[in-house]
């Protein structure tokens, strides 16, 4: 397990065919495999919310990937923000919301 201080946390908004198509349940998966504390939900407007904790070089590994998402899915942005709220603990895991 990683200190804290060693750990990134960083909620994307990711745009395009997002919704209905298995994009946050991939995500869940690739974020797991990664070993990426957070979440995956959608929100009303059609988009995907995505908080990922962990590794810093998971944590960007999973960014980069949000870019590509499920077969289905067809991404056409991601917008990555610092996440300053209170993180979710090391080792939680990732789920879908």
């Amino acid at each position: 397990m990683t200190a804290d201080s060693d750990r990134l946390c960083q909620k994307a908004i990711v745009s395009g065919r997002v919704q209905g198509v298995f994009y946050r349940a991939t995500t869940v998966d690739r974020a797991r495999a990664l070993g990426v504390d957070g979440y995956a939900r959608n929100l009303n407007d059609g988009r995907v919310e995505v908080l990922a904790c962990g590794r810093p070089d998971a944590v960007n590994a999973l960014v980069q990937w949000l870019w590509q998402g499920s077969s289905a899915s067809r991404v056409t942005d991601v917008q990555v923000a610092a996440f300053d709220g209170a993180p979710p603990a090391a080792g939680s895991g990732f789920r879908s919301l």
